[in-house]
Order: structure tokens, then sequence, then C-alpha cells
């Protein structure tokens, strides 16, 4: 890391020293609409790719820095002046070339309706190769990308023919650049993003140079949605009383990202108790079209969260990439990647009754994982596409990361168009991305004939096949239906200790733990649900499933059925338009009386912030070693992911949450045994509460209407009064704080000059880790809860933070002491050299001390 940061940093201050200006990649952008009247100008566009080349060329050759003195900024100034000639003859060779665009004779003005043009742009048909009518939409994106940044140096011709002959270069593993329109960033990832821009804003200060040259060149959206946590619920005055908490935990990560949302060009920031980044992506980011200073091209977008690519859904070319990736992206730097192959996904038929669109995810995840996707894109087509919501789109596009694909690519068509209007993009804005589209050969239009698409593998699935389903209860592939559940679950607790076992010796399984909830008597069995959380991005964007809970609630409360209180229930919603249409609807009221209270607008459980237990539900688990189940409407279930004391956890959509919470246990055969005993002293069979299609659509269509989305977005960025009173300085250089245990100024750029550190030997080094398959991010570096005997828990207790202040991993990663020490801290990692044994540590080589994770590590540094 320290490499790759310092590298990338040295680059920007050696661009930085130059003593003349440079135009930017992009200039300032800041309105979110992509209409944008400016009249085009491609003179400027050629001359800030000409820019572009030299700040490159300035950051790749080395021998530069061999030639200077890099250790005083005076002498570093002086010097400059020696070399300031030849870069500026450079320059303007560069900028000759640039001038000259490969591919200037493409570049085409698309015509407004009522006259004059929208804008210019490089249009794949003048090309006039009839290879490109056989690429698959995802790969045209990458094709109008690379023409549109050709230079010639960092994007090059060869690139661009790279891209054209797709078929065949594809499975070569060949590699490209890509220039993503813009990066998106969530607070948990965020906040180290900005402490790097922050850091290097130092770096630059201490050589001398011009500490404004960091600023991010495209624009940067940064959505707080991670940090809210369920600890009320079953109360009206739940989303305050979080709020308040979140606050208070989180003070001075938000002080500091309203600080970097002022100190940045090119960000901005979308205050806590907004909605999931995601959702708020969907629903109000996106721009599905650029019009910047009059150059069209289509929206693109890496994110750093994984499940950005719910933003394929709509259209738009989305991913997720690490936070090195991402901050390159920001200073607009190409990203490297490989050419991917496309498995062609084709839909048929249509959902039955009765089948949401988490059922279809859930198989759509299974088939893929199954094929093998990873590092491919995967583009869904076919007849199937006119029988889904953008919204079911949006929902298969977002579990990409699960079956393991790069994207999830839906094409914009007709949906789309409707979705936008829908969402409250005007209808200029709709206008324009569907007549670039068109004329750019990147629209499907499902009504004329189908030009055949050439794809590297190809799938198929008839709708009409998805049945209801679940999937866990370690991992989100491991899809069952829901008429096997009951089966599926003995097997698991029957099987040897493994992604479907638990291993519960036969006498154990019927064990029954009593005990006193508040006054009233309880009890739970292996399989009990003590979670139930409608939560993330996955589903809470989706009116059909998220109204269907409400239908389900509303069924359940006439027939006389009860959630027991001791379920913990949520209902986090990833936008206010979510909240708006349950209310319009009357569905809310019912949810309510089922304890799916509102908690906040954020990913909670989803991400493991699902708050404590119950004392004595913790405790009954705890003594007795229940195997004790969540269900949620999330897309990741991994042990130690949602609660440390829910061993099983289901994937499920948001009614079939609310079915499990009112059964109170996963342990159930909803065909054949009754959910609970109605008002009438009869059974409650789940066919009695659950809604017909044509009862989801009717709510639908009159309950989600495009004022909400207006009035809900247009008060997005206003914020909250505790946003709003958060006071930050308006300088430009952060001030550390040597005693935040929060925000620490990391090591990277420390003592560092200009000068490559060059090539480090490996020596004496030792295996650390031993792992199997299936091993994620969440045991890389866990975001929920930090154990109380953990590494970071004695850093931080040995700072003066108490227990009940550490909040979480996900929280702290402004700090990379903290950091460093949950690296690997998952309290269900599976590492081979503890022979069976499952928790955070290791054995260390060659001592054989058993260690935390990050002891081993120090012990084996410091014998280096």
């Amino acid at each position: 890391m320290y490499i790759t940061v310092s590298s990338s940093a040295s680059s920007s201050l050696l661009r930085a020293a130059s003593s003349y200006s440079r135009t930017r990649l992009f200039p300032s952008f800041r309105n979110l609409s992509p209409i944008n009247t400016t009249s085009p100008s491609p003179v400027n566009h050629h001359r800030s790719l000409a820019s572009a080349a030299v700040r490159s060329f300035h950051c790749s050759v080395p021998r530069w820095s061999h030639r200077l003195d890099w250790r005083s900024p005076l002498s570093l100034r002086a010097q400059i002046r020696t070399v300031n000639p030849v870069i500026e003859r450079l320059e303007r060779k560069f900028a000759t070339m640039a001038a000259e665009h490969p591919f200037k004779t493409v570049l085409t003005s698309l015509p407004k309706p009522g006259g004059g043009e929208c804008g210019k742009f490089y249009s794949l048909p003048a090309l006039n190769d009839p290879r490109i009518d056989k690429l698959p939409y995802s790969i045209r994106i990458l094709l109008e990308s690379a023409i549109r940044n050709c230079d010639n140096f960092q994007v090059k011709k060869e690139d661009v023919e790279k891209i054209i002959d797709w078929e065949n270069t594809s499975p070569k593993q060949v590699e490209i650049p890509f220039k993503p329109a813009r990066v998106l960033l969530q607070d948990f990832t965020g906040v180290p993003a900005v402490v790097d821009l922050a850091c290097m804003r130092d770096a630059m200060n201490k050589l001398g140079s011009d500490t404004s040259k960091i600023n991010p060149l495209v624009p940067v959206d940064l959505v707080i949605d991670h940090s809210v946590q369920v600890d009320v619920t079953r109360s009206e005055n739940a989303v305050q009383a979080n709020m308040e908490l979140e606050f208070q935990r989180n003070k001075e990560r938000f002080s500091f990202l309203k600080w970097g949302s002022t100190a940045f060009h090119n960000m901005l920031v979308v205050p806590p108790g907004s909605g999931i980044v995601h959702q708020v992506n969907l629903e109000y980011l996106g721009r599905v079209v650029f019009n910047t200073d009059g150059m069209l091209y289509p929206d693109s977008v890496v994110g750093t969260d994984s499940h950005t690519t719910m933003i394929d859904g709509l259209g738009v070319a989305g991913w997720g990439v690490g936070g090195i990736e991402a901050e390159a992206a920001m200073l607009g730097q190409p990203m490297s990647m490989v050419l991917p192959g496309v498995v062609g996904f084709k839909l048929s038929g249509k959902l039955r009754n009765g089948v949401t669109a988490t059922d279809l995810v859930l198989t759509v995840t299974q088939m893929l994982r199954k094929h093998g996707v990873v590092g491919k894109f995967v583009e869904f087509y076919g007849d199937g596409m006119g029988e889904l919501s953008l919204a079911d789109r949006a929902t298969i596009a977002n579990m990409s990361p699960e079956y393991g694909a790069t994207m999830g690519f839906f094409p914009v068509d007709h949906v789309t168009l409707q979705y936008l209007k829908l969402t409250g993009r005007s209808d200029e804005t709709v206008e324009m991305v569907e007549s670039y589209l068109r004329a750019n050969k990147m629209f499907v239009d499902y009504n004329e004939p189908q030009q055949e698409r050439v794809y590297s593998s190809y799938l198929a699935l008839n709708l009409a096949e998805v049945e209801p389903c679940i999937s866990g209860p370690k991992r989100p592939h491991d899809r069952v239906p829901l008429k096997e559940m009951k089966a599926d679950w003995n097997s698991c607790l029957n099987n040897k200790v493994g992604f479907k076992g638990f291993a519960v010796p036969k006498e154990a399984q019927d064990k029954v733990a009593k005990f006193s909830f508040h006054g009233q008597p309880a009890e739970l069995k292996h399989g009990s649900v003590v979670i139930a959380a409608i939560t993330s991005c996955t589903n809470t964007s989706n009116p059909s499933v998220m109204l269907g809970a409400g239908l389900v609630a509303k069924k359940a409360c006439e027939l006389g059925l009860q959630v027991k209180p001791w379920v913990k229930t949520s209902l986090a919603p990833g936008s206010g338009v979510v909240t708006k249409y349950l209310l319009q609807s009357g569905l809310q009221e019912y949810l309510n009386k089922q304890g799916f209270h509102i908690v906040g607008y954020g990913c909670t459980t989803c991400i493991g912030n699902s708050g404590d237990l119950d004392e004595s539900v913790a405790s009954a688990i705890s003594e007795n070693d229940i195997i004790a189940s969540a269900v949620l409407s999330g897309n990741r279930n991994f042990e130690g992911r949602v609660h440390s004391l829910t061993r099983a956890n289901y994937l499920a959509s948001p009614p079939l949450v609310v079915a499990y919470a009112l059964a109170g246990t996963v342990d159930i055969d909803f065909d054949k045994e009754p959910i609970g005993t109605g008002k009438d002293g009869k059974g409650v069979y789940f066919k009695d509460i659950w809604p017909s299609t044509e009862e989801i659509a009717e709510a639908v269509q009159s309950s989600v209407l495009p004022e909400m989305f207006k009035s809900t977005y247009e008060a997005i960025t206003k914020g909250n009064p505790m946003w709003n009173q958060l006071a930050v300085p308006s300088s430009t250089m952060y001030s550390w704080d040597p005693n935040s245990t929060y925000i620490h100024e990391p090591p990277y750029f420390k003592n560092m000059t200009m000068d490559l550190p060059g090539a480090h030997g490996v020596k004496d080094a030792y295996c650390l880790l031993n792992f199997g398959d299936s091993i994620t991010t969440d045991h890389i570096s866990p975001a929920g809860s930090i154990h109380k005997d953990s590494p970071a828990a004695k850093y931080l207790l040995d700072r003066g933070v108490e227990c009940k202040d550490f909040n979480s991993y996900g929280s702290r990663r402004g700090n990379d002491e903290v950091m460093a020490r949950g690296t690997f801290a998952n309290i269900r990692l599976v590492n081979k050299l503890l022979n069976g044994e499952v928790g955070p540590k290791t054995i260390h080589v060659p001592t054989g001390e058993k260690l935390y994770v990050f002891d081993a590590a120090m012990v084996s540094s410091s014998i280096c």
C-alpha cells in the first residue's frame, strides 16, 4: 500500500511542481442535471487532453526525479526553473498531438428536436466498422470512453482497436485503460479516501508545491449511510433516537467529511439520514448521459462499495473498486483493466403469481455462481426484459458481487426512460438521454428487430420457472426453495460444521431455552428468529417488495397474528421516498403494529449495524448454545456479519422477512404448518397472508408517485438540523488531532522525497494465514463491531475509549492504526493453521505461539 499510494502522490507532486497552470481534464462540476446549455468547445476539450497527456508524462518518467534534489523547497523551485524549458517543449509536443485528436472525424453534433443542438459526441456509427454492431452494449460504453479520451498517451489508438475487436481480444486477457465519468463513495470507505487526499495536500505543502492541485478532477459523490445503528426499535421515535446516537458516536467523522465537502472541489457530500448510497445513486445521482460543456457521453461510475453495481440496472456502467483505484480515478488517472468477457443472459417469460424480484435474484445468483463469472460482465437481454421493472433490474444488478461478476448490466430501453420520468428527471433530460443513446447505438428498442450480438458464453432463464426461496444460512448463493426449507434446516443441524452445517448432536436438537422477557415468559429453540430486518439497498429500493411486506403485515393484523416481542424487528428504507409511499398506501400503520417501525435511513443490519439484542435474549442464546437465526432482506449473510449471536442468517424478500418474524422460526414448512393461531382460534397459514401479484401491482400504481421523488430529493442536500449545526474550519488544510481515535494522520508520505524508493526484496517470510475458499472482504476487513478482547479494542482502551464507545471497524477506517489491527479480525475466520479452531488468530511461524493475527504480524515485523 505504501508504494502504491506514495507513487500516486509523487505523480501529483511532480505535476504540481511545474510553474505554469494547466487546464484540468474536467471542469468543476456540481450541477447534478446532465443538461448543460453551454455551447460545445472541442478546442478546449483537446486542450484539456493535451494537459492530461503532459501531466501523465510528468508522472510516468522517473528519470526526471533523479536529476532533481527534492529535499529542499528552495532547491525545488530553483531546479524547476532549470528544467522548465524542456517540460514546456514536451507540453507543446503533446498539445499538438492532442489537438490532432485521433478520432476528430467522428465528433458529431446531436440536434435538438426543436432546432439547435444538444451537444457534440464521438459517434460509434461514424466509425463505419461492422464489428461494433455485434458488440455487447456494456463493451460499447468502454469503447466510447476510449475513443473520447484517446490522446495516444494515456489512451492509445491501439486500445481502441482492442475494444473494437473484442470478440477476438477478450479471450486473450488484454489490458485496456478506462476513465470513469465519476466516483461514488459511502462513509465507511469515503472517510479514508478523504484522509488520503488531506494527507496528500500536506505532502504537497511540505515539498513547497501547490496544494490546490490535490482536487478531484471528476465528480465525486459521497453518501453517509453506513453509520446508523439499530439501537432503538419498535418506537415511533426510533428514527430520531437512532440519529441522535449516530451523531454522538460519529460527530468527529461527520465534521471531517463536512470539512472535505468544502475543502475539495467536485465533491458532494449527502448528509446522514438521507438514504442508502446505491438507492440515492439510482433515484438521484445517476445521470445516464452526461452533458459537460457541450460534450455528450455515457454516465459511468466506480465506487468504493461492492454494490455500486446496482446502478447497472439503470443502464449506467458501474462497479466497485478499491480505495487506491478510486483515488486514482478522482485525480484523473485511467484505470487499467482486463478487457472482460461478457456472459449473455437471456430472460424469457414472466414471474408467476406470488414470486418476487428477490426470489429471482437469488435464483440468478445461484445460476451465475455455478456458471463462473468472476472478472466478467453479465449482460441481460431477451423478451423477458419487458416484464421486469427498473427496480427489479436494479435488484439483480445489485447482487453482482454475490454472483461474482464485475457488472450485471441492463442496457437502456423504454423501461429505463419511464423510470427516469418517475423519479423526477425532467422531460428535456429524458429526451436528450434517448436521443443520444439512439444516435450512438446504445439504446435497445424491443419494438424493433434486434441485431444479433456476440457474447463470450450464454445462459437462459424462463422467469416462469422461478419459485419462492431464501438463501443461507451462511452464504448468499446457497439458495433454498421455500418448500424445502424445513428439511434443509434439519440437514444443517445434522451436517458437520461448514457452510451448510452446525453439527448439533441429535440429543440437543430439540433443546428449549426458557427465559423471562421483561416479565413475559419466552423461549428459544434452534432456528428461532431473533432478528427480522427489512434492510439493504438490494430490496428497499423496490416498491413491489416493500409494499408486499406491508400487505403481509396488514393481512396478519386482520387475522390476529402478532410478532413475538423478543424478535428484534426493524425497517430501514433506502430513501425517504419509501416512507412516503408506505404512508400513502396506509400500510406503514400495519408494519408498525408488527414491530417494523422505521429505524433510520441507511444500511443498518445488512452491514452489521444491527445493534445489541435484548440482554435476556442474548443470555438465553449464549448460555444454551442456541443456533439463533436472523432473517433479513440483505445481500450478504456471512457468519459474524449480521450479529455475533446469530449463527444462521437467511436472505429473503421483505414480505418473507415479515412472514418469518410472525412464525418466529426458520424451522417451518410454510405449505403444511400454520404460522400461528388467528383470533378465531384457527391456524393461519402462509397462503392466508401472502398477497397476490395483482394486489401488489395495484398498491404500486396508486402509491408510488413522481412528486414523492421530487420533494424528497429537492431537500436532500439541505441536510438536517444536527448536520447543519456541525461547525467546520474554512481552511483547505486539515488540522490533525494527535489524540483522535477516528481520524489519524497516516504515515504514507512522511519523509517522502520525489525519488521512488525502488523495489525491496522479501527475505525470511513465513506463512501468516492459510485459507480455503470463500474468503471475502468481510473476513479481510470486517466492518462490524469491535470485540472487547481484540487488538483494536486494546488500542482504543489504552487511549481512554470505553467499550460502549468502540463503535464499529467501519466507522474507524479513518484511523490506519485501528484498521491495521482490524485486518483479519473476523470472529468467524477459518484459518487452517489453527486446525479447526475458528477466530481471528493464527500460529506464529516459526515460534508456534498462538496470537491474534495483528500481533503475529508485528512479531514477524520486529524480527525482520
